[in-house]
């Protein structure tokens, strides 16, 4: 059994519209990796104020933890 052809309807959104669409959409992802981590030039996440990829904000999380649990200690 075949299904019956459904007629070409008119596309609800113009040509032109979706083109711009298309085109802001890829801008906008070009803004967003145009970022490059401060420390090893890896691409970033616009999550922190700071300038730091994924790796090195947890590499900086660490390394302050360890600065406050060895604070206590040598006082």
């Amino acid at each position: 059994m075949k299904r019956k052809l459904q007629p070409k309807s008119d596309p609800v959104i113009p040509a032109e519209i979706l083109e711009q669409a298309k085109k802001a959409i890829s801008t906008d992802r070009l803004k967003k990796t145009a970022t490059k981590c401060s420390v090893c030039g890896a691409e970033t996440s616009n999550l922190g104020s700071e300038p730091l990829c994924w790796v090195c904000r947890r590499l900086k999380a660490s390394a302050w933890r360890e600065v406050e649990v060895q604070m206590p200690a040598q006082e």
